[in-house]
């Protein structure tokens, strides 16, 4: 049995190969962006930040960071550190014409997407510009469900809160594409009912999402987020990468505290490094923290960086241990990916991002669309599926000391059988809906009534296939190496706060739900400090 319209990995090698060569000419004739000027608060000198004090320093100006710095500016001075650039203005993020091109247009030390190849040999990108992979994702927002809130043990109310903030601000109801009201039908005839409209919630069925995109094809990003922040309190550094964290010993036997941050230029030019401090405060109880919300890629690094980590690999790199932290980078994930070209060739079609979701199999699987660019004229159509709770883990380690580069990534896609057989059923049922009656009316072609069956071949297919969904975690696991408060166990005033701490990825794509940790990790903060100075 042949799949020919499988999404193969040397069929995406070669478009993306192709692309690459015709891009420079293309990116020379993108339109300047009209967008919001940067903010009086946002600089990229590291001179205007070096040797300053701030209540609490926030590494990562990501999904998380930049909600969670806002927060914290309504009360507190805050320095929001960011390895990338501003957004504002560039049409690869802000404008929907352009979605998936920032994918494609990557470099060493500049890009606002950073690629890297896991050790699985699965290419993948992250986010390097203010406002993290909200800004070179596809905007898809869906809350986590009800089970994961609680799982998590956080105050249901205070979610609900935290949700509704970020979505008064940066979220929007889709007008669905022909395209994307294709998917919904052929998602619906697939049998994954009940048909939900509208929702945000994440619940079994079909549905359409929120979005990031407004009606005039604007991307909002979580760098949006921090207008709702006092930009008297709030200093954001751009294109300036983190090297480790500063501790120092306060007399009492091994205990650590954080008290600054070391960093460098991000482009290469210089490793001179600098340094920013926390304010001292005259009562060690009242102490603000140094808080990672570098994603689930850099907060492990940094710890590992910082000489929090497992000792024996610590040493490896001659970093000194700080704190034998065994489980850093332990537990990564990436939920396991199948994809499939519906269309039988590259056509002129402008990108369109993901709108609607099939959820299905008790929320196993999780179904979208869209239209991907492979040059400058031309893009293809995949219907992709994610396995949402794979119990395949890996491992994060280092490779360089330099910060800049990425660090070692094992995600062990589809490794225990159990993925693999789950993965077998996801691809039958992605079967349906790539050869339903609305789909293939579509694109002008016959519906295949035959649907693969073979168990066989279907594994083979699973295993040579698998590709990301973008939606890797892991590496700083609530209980393992932070404490339901986010602490990190064995040093004083330093917190990792990010999807790095999240053991599955949340609902049908977990941009909402690291946005609203964010705020209400930053809610959490400001209440905690209230009640030790009360």
């Amino acid at each position: 049995m042949k799949f020919p319209d499988t999404f193969h990995s040397h069929e995406l090698l070669i478009a993306f190969s192709f692309f690459l060569l015709t891009l420079p000419l293309f990116s020379s004739s993108l339109p300047e962006g009209k967008g919001k000027e940067v903010p009086y608060y946002m600089t990229s000198d590291v001179k205007e930040v070096a040797g300053k004090s701030f209540d609490y320093i926030v590494v990562g100006g990501g999904t998380t960071g930049c909600p969670l710095a806002a927060t914290l500016s309504d009360n507190f001075s805050v320095l929001l550190v960011e390895r990338g650039g501003s957004p504002f203005g560039n049409p690869l993020v802000t404008d929907k014409r352009f979605f998936g091109f920032s994918l494609l247009q990557t470099d060493e030390y500049t890009s606002v997407a950073q690629s890297f190849i896991s050790t699985d040999g699965v290419q993948n990108h992250r986010g390097r510009v203010l406002g993290g992979s909200s800004a070179i994702n596809g905007g898809f927002y869906s809350r986590a469900r009800d089970d994961f809130v609680k799982k998590a043990g956080w105050d249901e109310e205070l979610v609900k809160k935290a949700y509704e903030w970020v979505e008064s601000k940066v979220v929007f109801p889709p007008e669905l594409t022909p395209w994307q009201s294709v998917v919904e039908f052929g998602l619906l005839e697939a049998g994954i009912l009940p048909y939900n409209g509208y929702s945000l919630e994440h619940i079994d069925g079909t549905k359409i999402g929120g979005t990031a995109f407004d009606q005039c094809g604007k991307r909002h990003t979580s760098a949006d987020l921090l207008d709702a922040g006092n930009p008297k309190n709030l200093v954001v550094l751009l294109n300036a990468t983190v090297n480790n964290i500063i501790f120092s010993n306060n007399g009492k036997a091994n205990e650590s505290r954080a008290h600054g941050i070391r960093f460098i230029k991000s482009d290469g030019s210089s490793n001179h490094m600098h340094e920013a401090y926390l304010n001292k405060p005259g009562n060690s109880s009242t102490w603000g923290d140094v808080i990672l919300s570098a994603g689930a890629l850099g907060s492990p690094q940094l710890l590992l960086l910082s000489g929090i980590g497992p000792h024996d690999h610590l040493k490896d790199l001659n970093i000194p241990t700080i704190v034998d932290l065994q489980e850093v980078g332990e537990g990564m994930q990436d939920n396991p990916c199948i994809a499939k070209l519906v269309d039988t060739m590259p056509q002129k079609r402008l990108p369109e991002p993901p709108e609607v979701v099939g959820i299905a199999d008790n929320f196993k699987f999780i179904i979208q669309a869209g239209v991907l660019p492979i040059s400058s004229n031309a893009s293809r159509m995949p219907i992709a599926a994610k396995l949402a709770f794979p119990i395949s883990k890996g491992k994060l380690e280092l490779d360089s000391t330099d910060p800049r580069q990425n660090p070692s990534i094992k995600f062990n896609y589809l490794a225990k059988e159990k993925d693999l057989h789950e993965c077998v059923k996801m691809v039958q049922l992605l079967d349906k809906v790539t050869k339903s009656q609305s789909v293939s009316s579509f694109l002008g072609i016959k519906p295949q009534e035959k649907l693969m069956s073979n168990s066989d071949e279907l594994r083979k297919l699973c295993k040579n296939n698998v590709r990301t969904f973008y939606h890797y975690h892991g590496g700083c696991i609530v209980g393992s190496v932070v404490d339901k408060d986010y602490r990190v166990y064995g040093v004083k005033g330093l917190r990792v706060i990010d999807g790095s701490t999240f053991q599955e990825s949340p609902g049908t794509n977990p941009m909402a739900t690291v946005m609203m940790l964010g705020r209400y990790q930053g809610l959490k903060l400001v209440e905690e400090r209230r009640e030790i100075c009360n």
